[in-house]
């Protein structure tokens, strides 16, 4: 009876310590970071490094406003494309198909997750860029395909079954006794899956784009292989844009003979992470507020 109540005492305290350790990581991943930046942030103010746009290393000129602004406008756009689509999907899988069905497509949807990155890019060069290229003309403009829309989409469509998966899963779980009493009011089965469903499943909802926003922000190279990567601010979505992701993964390793690039790459290591960081914080406090309601 001891023996068994030191195995349990052991393995709680090894359990924690692995839970403590993990939640460490992000606190050592940033102290290293930030360790690696110090030299630039000794230099130039970090006002000067987040507001500049000019980025000319062999001039030490190292200002993060394109690729800060490349990172919003491909993520921007990559959610605006894939929260209403993932959202009808997730109602209808849950909701409407057979169950047979749905059975049947789920295995196609998750090994969406699992298609490596470089396939989407080879994908988004041999498909999306070409139309994106086909279609410019009729918003009066010229593209050569490689610009923040084709970004946009190869994100949008990597981000489907994480979503997807989530939001149909929580939609699933909402109480059917909720639905039945909605129904005998006379509700229309719409109706109650847009007024009862969905609002029960909102917390979960919400956590699932924030975890499909979290992917599209970090993604690397897909993007790289499609947007252009022009260190320049986009002006619309047929613009050339550079995100941090592939700013750092295109540079990294090259030219550290110039002073000051790998702090200057590690401090852009430093901004994305922090970018994700307050996203999920913000969107943390609203989910709060809401399962609170």
């Amino acid at each position: 009876m001891r023996f068994r109540h030191f195995k349990e005492i052991i393995s709680s305290r090894f359990m924690l310590a692995a839970t403590v350790f993990a939640a460490f990581l992000i606190v050592f991943l940033i102290i290293g970071l930030l360790q690696r930046s110090m030299p630039i942030l000794e230099q130039k103010s970090l006002g000067e490094l987040l507001l500049s746009s000019s980025w000319h290393p062999l001039k030490e000129e190292f200002g993060f406003l394109p690729f800060i602004m490349g990172t919003i406008w491909v993520t921007g756009v990559s959610m605006i494309l894939a929260i209403p689509l993932c959202l009808l999907s997730s109602i209808y899988l849950a909701e409407y198909m057979h169950i047979k069905i749905r059975t049947a497509i789920k295995p196609f949807i998750d090994l969406l997750a699992g298609i490596p990155s470089v396939v989407y890019g080879l994908w988004g060069i041999l498909v999306v860029v070409p139309v994106v290229k086909m279609i410019a003309p009729f918003f009066g403009t010229t593209s050569n395909g490689y610009c923040v829309l084709s970004g946009g989409i190869v994100l949008a469509i990597m981000v489907f079954p994480i979503i997807i998966a989530i939001s149909e899963e929580v939609i699933r779980n909402v109480p059917y006794e909720m639905r039945e009493a909605t129904l005998a009011l006379g509700a229309t089965k719409w109706q109650a899956t847009k007024m009862v469903v969905l609002r029960g499943a909102l917390p979960g909802v919400i956590a699932a784009v924030i975890l499909g926003f979290s992917r599209a922000f970090g993604e690397t190279m897909a993007v790289l292989m499609v947007v252009g990567n022009t260190p320049s601010i986009p002006d619309s979505l047929f613009d050339p844009a550079y995100p941090l992701t592939a700013l750092i993964a295109n540079n990294y390793g090259e030219m550290m003979s110039i002073p000051l690039y790998d702090s200057a790459l590690m401090l852009g290591a430093l901004i994305l992470l922090a970018m994700v960081f307050v996203f999920n914080v913000g969107a943390r406090i609203v989910l709060i507020r809401l399962e609170n309601r």
